[in-house]
């Protein structure tokens, strides 16, 4: 990157377009999008198809996926070259906002997924709107919003790995880091449900007759908490336990949900594969395991080059050195990273309290990420050195 940018993408520019940024996402915050409510998602989807037609002078493509109601906008006719990735669904059920009301006091946003991830939508759409307003041309953008990200992008995950393939880069406005530190990594995700069939006797009676669920599943719990490594970062970790119906009957049926997070595909995969080798502990129990990996990890590699980049262009907009981390929680850039695409997260907004009461975006903090979404953007497309050729990189 040997350019400088245009005065149009720099922070200063940005800051007289705070009130709006705060009135799209009090408009966004304030139609509540719980994954688990397809209407709800869809009403949610409804408000960022109008904001995002406003602010890109396109009206987006509704897709409806399984029920679930999913945003796309491909600026221009040529290969895509650029991915925005953002979700609009949150975990808070209907009624939040009613416990945590919108309200912006001494610059600190709150409101039911304002941090994660609302306002990065709106950092999204500001970027594109003023780099369009600058001139630039944004043939190759495309943006792409979900609407079922936090219950793991089951009807959404397909169309990600399709919209991201062939790009030259995936930027993931997913809320910051600690003092708005960028992703650079992601631990995969897998999540597991171990099933144990027994036999029901009665526990005062005759409860040698009965196969208890509930011991098999004790010797489970220490068999799958031995697959973690915490020296490399892999956590194991058997979750929801149930088991039995009544006091005095041996357990014929039990179930237990593991959550496991891994740095690497290696680690992931070794651990799959002990998951899939547990062996029944009492004679005559049955288990069954279902679920898998689910997201793979977002290595450090696939974010390196996009990670230099931000770095770069935070100098040349007179912006603080970004910091990088890799987290444990997964998103939806583990997908675009698992099939090679450069990938970098964390770019939304600077606050805390993801998925907590505590939830808030520093609203002076704003401007500055969006000037440096811009500026990732424009010099993306400019052919800053990241992602494939042109000449390598496939059609449509």
């Amino acid at each position: 990157m040997t350019h400088l940018l245009p005065h149009d993408v720099r922070p200063t520019e940005y800051d007289a377009l705070l009130p709006a940024m705060l009135a799209d996402l009090e408009e966004l915050v304030t139609v509540e999008s719980p994954s688990a409510d397809p209407a709800a998602v869809a009403a949610g989807a409804a408000r960022v198809a109008r904001l995002g037609a406003k602010a890109l002078g396109a009206e987006p493509e509704v897709l409806l996926h399984e029920g679930c109601t999913h945003l796309r906008w491909r600026l221009g006719a040529g290969p895509r070259r650029v991915l925005l990735l953002c979700h609009q669904d949150t975990v808070w059920p209907l009624g939040t906002l009613t416990e945590i009301p919108w309200s912006v006091t001494d610059g600190v946003v709150r409101g039911p997924g304002c941090f994660d991830m609302k306002a990065g939508i709106v950092l999204a759409f500001t970027a594109l709107a003023r780099l369009q307003a600058a001139g630039e041309d944004l043939d190759g953008v495309s943006v792409l919003v979900t609407g079922d990200e936090e219950i793991g992008s089951p009807t959404s995950a397909d169309l990600i790995r399709t919209e991201a393939a062939g790009c030259a880069a995936v930027l993931v406005l997913e809320a910051s880091a600690d003092g708005g530190a960028l992703k650079t990594g992601r631990k995969g995700a897998s999540m597991y449900d171990l099933l144990v069939t027994g036999r029901a006797a009665h526990a005062g009676l005759e409860p040698e007759k009965g196969i208890s669920s509930t011991v098999e599943l004790a010797h489970q719990v220490l068999a799958i908490a031995d697959l973690a490594d915490p020296a490399l970062g892999t956590t194991v970790t058997p979750t929801v336990l149930t088991s039995g119906t009544t006091t005095n009957t041996v357990p014929a049926t039990g179930r237990l949900s593991v959550d496991v997070r891994a740095r690497t595909a290696a680690e992931q995969e070794r651990v799959d594969a002990g998951m899939r080798a547990l062996t029944p502990q009492l004679p005559g129990a049955v288990l069954e395991l279902r679920g898998g990996i689910n997201r793979p990890p977002l290595e450090e590699t696939a974010s390196a080059g996009l990670f230099a980049l931000a770095t770069a262009v935070s100098a040349q907009l007179g912006l603080p050195a970004p910091a990088g981390v890799t987290v444990g929680g997964a998103s939806d850039g583990n997908f675009t990273a698992g099939i090679g695409v450069p990938t970098l997260d964390g770019l939304g907004a600077v606050g805390g309290g993801a998925h907590a009461v505590g939830e808030h975006v520093l609203a002076d903090q704003l401007p500055g990420r969006a000037a440096l979404l811009a500026g990732l953007v424009r010099t993306v497309l400019d052919g800053g050195g990241v992602g494939v050729p042109d000449e390598e990189r496939p059609g449509e």
